[in-house]
């Protein structure tokens, strides 16, 4: 990457998009015994949703969590545009991650196999 490709990244401001990461189990993940993934509703940071998706899955993977699919839903005004209802405690946690340049796991929905 050049200089001036660098300076043009680091004045693209930080936006915060909403993810859906789907993980499979992986030792020390700390998901529930007998569940056989989960989904994690993700609010991240990033200048554009690649690097947020980046972002996500190298911490999950920090995390001894197996990350195996990532579906984005674009930034709050993307959503709002889609016609989804942000509520305040999302807002505030969406506002965190701005502030905090981080990734938050907002939810946390293990899967059980039903047989």
């Amino acid at each position: 990457m050049t200089d001036t490709d660098k300076q043009a990244k680091s004045k693209r401001p930080q936006q915060v998009f909403t993810l859906v990461v789907e993980v499979g189990r992986k030792s020390g993940d700390g998901l529930p015994k007998g569940a056989t993934g989960a989904a994690l509703m993700i609010y991240a940071s990033g200048v554009d949703e690649d690097e947020a998706v980046r972002e996500t899955v190298a911490i999950l993977k920090q995390a001894d969590m197996a990350p195996l699919d990532v579906t984005g839903y674009g930034t709050a005004d993307e959503r709002i545009a889609q016609g989804h209802e942000i509520e305040d405690d999302e807002r505030e946690l969406m506002d965190r991650a701005l502030a905090e340049n981080s990734v938050i796991v907002a939810q946390v929905t293990p899967f059980f196999d039903k047989t």
